[in-house]
């Protein structure tokens, strides 16, 4: 009795088999199109830091008591504005002392024109009227470079930094005065991997998206590559120029840089075109009638779409739908796509 109902179980799995698993002779139906064929895009991310299209700190060039302070901190200063002053009696009255010099350098070397012709003078003498001339001269414009430097102007129109510096302080040489950024437009680098170094290059367009406005998607273009990669992390620095007429932005803010790498073309087919089994992952073509098993490896996939490293020809079809119906050889008829209704609610009152 036991072998009888052991009997009768194993041939209705087998019909069951049977039907659920069509024969290679038996044609299917089955919906199928060409695979188009897409760049396998990566997008890259990377994260920036903004600097100011120009910027440079302020140091006084000689040492000296402040007299004044000619700026206000975070303001904007013209170019050439004064900044700070520094305490320069001495400097002026070196100066005067030089120009004095310099006009009876002048005036004595006149007399001795007068009369070169009488010969009461040498050449000699007439010469060194002259170098005595051209020694005051020079002296009166190191007195008036000495006055320059207690002065110290904005070397181009920006926004000044906050500033320590009062009027009675003390200054030298390494006394940071303020800091002046142009930031019209801004300079954000970024280190970007050295596997794109050939095709993120000067003028690839690229996005920007600044962590202080996460909404804001800023287009723009890379300004300049760096000539070296950087051993350690085995990258390179990019730079990318953006608008800041509105002064949004400030230097040193970060920015996230999204770039699209656009890499090999590779077939596309919908993502349920894709079977997965023990060997790895396939489509079936159709290829004179029959289905022909194609190994593939999905390198990336878009909005239901996946790219495919596999042997596909173009104006090759693809299954896409009856997949789980068919087999390797098996005999399919291609059928159009049923095209779906619009769906109607029915709203009552």
């Amino acid at each position: 009795m036991r072998i009888y109902l052991s009997f009768a179980f194993a041939a209705s799995l087998a019909a069951c088999s049977a039907e659920n698993d069509p024969a290679p002779n038996r044609e299917v139906a089955v919906v199928a199109q060409a695979a188009e064929f897409l760049p396998d895009e990566n997008i890259l991310e990377a994260v920036g830091t903004a600097r100011a299209m120009r910027s440079a700190q302020i140091f006084a060039e000689v040492s000296g008591r402040v007299s004044a302070v000619r700026f206000t901190s975070g303001g904007f200063a013209r170019a050439g504005q004064i900044l700070v002053e520094l305490d320069a009696r001495r400097e002026q009255l070196a100066l005067k002392l030089a120009e004095v010099r310099v006009e009876e350098a002048q005036q004595l070397l006149d007399r001795y024109r007068r009369i070169e012709d009488t010969g009461a003078l040498s050449d000699s003498q007439i010469e060194s009227g002259e170098t005595a001339l051209a020694a005051a001269q020079i002296e009166r414009d190191q007195a008036a470079v000495a006055l320059a430097e207690r002065t110290i102007k904005a070397p181009f129109a920006g926004h000044v930094s906050f500033s320590e510096i009062d009027p009675g302080d003390r200054v030298t040489p390494e006394t940071l005065i303020a800091q002046i950024d142009q930031r019209s437009r801004l300079l954000v680098d970024f280190n970007a991997p050295e596997a794109v170094f050939r095709r993120l290059t000067r003028g690839q367009s690229v996005e920007l998206v600044p962590f202080s406005e996460p909404e804001t998607t800023i287009t723009s273009r890379i300004e300049a590559v760096n000539s070296t990669i950087e051993q350690d992390q085995r990258s390179y620095i990019a730079r990318i120029a953006i608008a800041n007429g509105a002064d949004r932005f400030r230097p040193g803010m970060s920015f996230s840089v999204r770039f699209t790498d656009s890499g090999q073309v590779r077939p596309a087919v919908p993502e349920a075109a894709v079977m997965w089994t023990g060997e790895g992952s396939s489509v079936f073509a159709v290829r004179n009638g029959k289905a022909v098993r194609v190994p593939v490896t999905i390198t990336s996939r878009r909005d239901g779409t996946v790219l495919l490293d596999g042997a596909i020809a173009a104006n090759t079809p693809i299954i896409i739908e009856g997949v789980q119906k068919v087999r390797p050889g098996q005999s399919v008829r291609l059928v159009k796509q049923p095209q779906r209704a619009p769906a109607t609610a029915e709203v009552k009152g």
